[in-house]
């Protein structure tokens, strides 16, 4: 899945879970379970197998992507301010949401190889459910929307 549904459903939780040691750990699991649902994202690992690099519309997308995380993140956090504490809550939890990608950055865009990263990269290919592009962008777009109507509805 793209970074930004993890983002938007990390923020959600944290929004509605202000306790940071419930809502940073419970977004982090988010992770895992909105791999489960079809989507669509840019094969990094087939590609990099294939081509021996990564192609230059993947990153494009993985750079937009990454961008429009981190900028809906800081939004949603930005929206809890004065309470810092819940702003900061927010801000890791969507950070959180993504970590388990995040990891992968390394072996992907600077050829870091380490055993540890090869099988957590494995794993999180053994539970995600892909799906062409316009079934997989949709139900991440309504992931969005859906995070999005939960925090601001």
């Amino acid at each position: 899945m793209l970074e930004t549904p993890h983002v938007a459903v990390g923020a959600a939780i944290a929004v509605s879970v202000a306790n940071p040691f419930l809502a940073i750990p419970l977004a982090f699991g988010s992770h895992f379970v909105l791999e489960t649902v079809p989507h669509w994202n840019p094969h990094l690992n087939s590609e990099l197998k294939k081509h021996g690099k990564i192609t230059k519309q993947s990153v494009q997308v993985v750079i937009f992507d990454s961008c429009l995380a981190l900028a809906l993140g800081s939004f949603i956090a930005y929206q809890a301010l004065p309470n810092t504490a819940h702003a900061l809550t927010i801000f890791f939890a969507s950070f959180a949401s993504v970590l388990p990608d995040v990891v992968e950055g390394p072996y992907f865009f600077l050829k870091y190889k380490n055993r540890l990263v090869m099988k957590w990269i494995s794993f999180q290919k053994s539970i995600q459910n892909d799906a062409d592009v316009v079934l997989g962008l949709s139900t991440q777009f309504i992931t969005i929307a859906i995070a999005l109507w939960w925090i601001f509805g």
